[in-house]
């Protein structure tokens, strides 16, 4: 009995405890969890690439990134590994000197939220040279099972809106590449 009278009083000292921090907090295992999530069963990996230029003072959108399903569940199990995620935005320098293998230099974004499904992308980022970037955008799974049946092709397979820092461009279109 003086161990669950203990027990209990124990609890209810560790909750009057937390009350003066707030509910979430983005440290929290349960706040993570909840900014990243993810209902594939279909797999939707590739490059998105977009049709027609998008850019940025002399950042140019390069492509849209999405993984595998497992990337997608060791990520939001807690496995971030330096420079990957399951969702990435990457960008391309068009005005910079192009890098030793003459190559441009290019900025990845890595998330601090997405909510990928079958037939949605929503993603948001970080930049310090963009500020906040986000696309929310359509998957065709029609168009994308058309394009994976062709090793790519120039159809329309994801379609939504990016924004990046103050400006936001409308139907940004995209067509799927499988990458090297």
């Amino acid at each position: 009995m003086k161990r669950a009278l203990a027990a209990a009083t124990l609890v209810g000292m560790m909750a009057l405890a937390g009350c003066d921090r707030p509910a979430t907090s983005p440290e929290t295992p349960a706040a993570k969890a909840a900014a990243f999530a993810h209902d594939l069963p279909e797999d939707v990996s590739g490059y998105y690439i977009p049709t027609e230029e998008v850019r940025i003072d002399n950042w140019r959108l390069h492509h849209v990134f999405m993984g595998q399903v497992p990337d997608f569940i060791a990520w939001e199990g807690g496995e971030r590994p330096s420079g990957f995620a399951p969702v990435m935005i990457e960008f391309e320098d068009m005005v910079g000197p192009p890098l030793e293998s003459g190559k441009r230099r290019r900025l990845r974004l890595i998330p601090a939220a997405y909510d990928v499904t079958e037939d949605r992308v929503r993603v948001q980022a970080l930049s310090g040279g963009l500020g906040g970037v986000s696309f929310d955008g359509k998957l065709d799974q029609g168009a994308l099972a058309t394009a994976r049946r062709n090793l790519g092709d120039r159809g329309v397979v994801l379609k939504g809106t990016l924004k990046v820092g103050n400006r936001t461009f409308n139907n940004v279109s995209m067509r799927w590449w499988a990458g090297d």
